[in-house]
C-alpha cells in the first residue's frame, strides 16, 4: 500500500486499487433505482475487445429479449460502438442513452445479455468500479460516483456492504481469486 496526496493506494501485482473501492459502501438498490445506470449516460458501457466475439455469438440467445430498436442498433453497429474518447463500448439505442443491450419488464430495466443465462460484459458487472488501462501495461481500479446510483451508496452504509464486497464475484472473474484475497486483506487492514 502506497499512501499519496490522493489517498491510500492498494498495489495488487499490476492493478492499482483507490481507497474508495474499499473504503466506500455500495449495494445495489434495484428496487429504487431500477437499473437507471443502463438507460442513462453519455456512451455505452466499455468493452474489451476479447468479449466482441462472446456478444456476436451469444446474440441469438439474448436477441429475442431485446426491444426491436435495441436489436437494430446492435445488427447496425457491429456489437459495439465507439465513443467519443475513442473507447469501444455497447451500442445505444439512437437518439437515446440507452443500451442497446437492454430489456424491459414492469418498468425496470434489465440486462438481456444476463437474463437470457450469458455472461455480460465485465464492465458492467464491475459498475461502480471503472478499470483504467495504462498504456505501459498494468491498470487502476477506481469508483465512480453517480446521483443516480445513490440509493446503492445508501444501501451499503446501511448494510454494511463495502464496494469490493458487493462486487467480489465480477472482481473474482476479472483479476482471479488471490487477486480478491489480497484485495480483502488489504481493505481489512485499512478499515481497522
Amino acid at each position: 500500500m502506497k499512501r499519496s496526496d490522493f489517498g491510500t493506494i492498494v498495489q495488487i501485482g499490476d492493478v492499482l486499487v483507490s481507497e474508495d473501492v474499499v473504503n466506500e459502501f455500495f449495494a445495489c438498490d434495484y428496487a429504487v433505482c431500477k437499473g437507471a445506470c443502463c438507460i442513462v449516460g453519455d456512451s455505452g458501457a466499455p468493452l474489451e475487445e476479447s468479449e466482441i466475439d462472446g456478444l456476436e455469438r451469444d446474440f441469438p440467445a439474448f436477441s429475442p429479449l431485446m426491444p426491436e430498436v435495441g436489436r437494430k442498433a446492435a445488427e447496425d453497429s457491429g456489437f459495439f460502438a465507439i465513443d467519443r474518447d475513442g473507447d469501444m463500448v455497447t451500442p445505444l439505442v439512437p437518439g437515446s442513452e440507452e443500451c442497446a443491450f437492454c430489456c424491459f419488464e414492469d418498468g425496470n430495466c434489465l440486462c438481456a445479455i444476463e437474463k437470457a443465462g450469458k455472461v455480460k460484459p465485465i464492465s458492467c458487472a464491475l459498475y461502480p468500479i471503472r478499470v483504467k488501462k495504462f498504456k505501459g501495461g498494468g491498470m487502476a481500479l477506481n469508483l465512480h460516483r453517480w446521483d443516480i446510483c445513490r440509493c446503492a451508496f445508501e444501501r451499503g452504509k446501511r448494510d454494511g456492504i463495502r464496494a469490493y464486497q458487493f462486487l467480489k464475484g465480477p472482481l473474482t472473474r476479472r483479476f482471479g481469486a488471490d487477486f480478491y484475497e489480497a484485495l480483502d486483506a488489504a481493505a481489512q487492514h485499512i478499515n481497522k
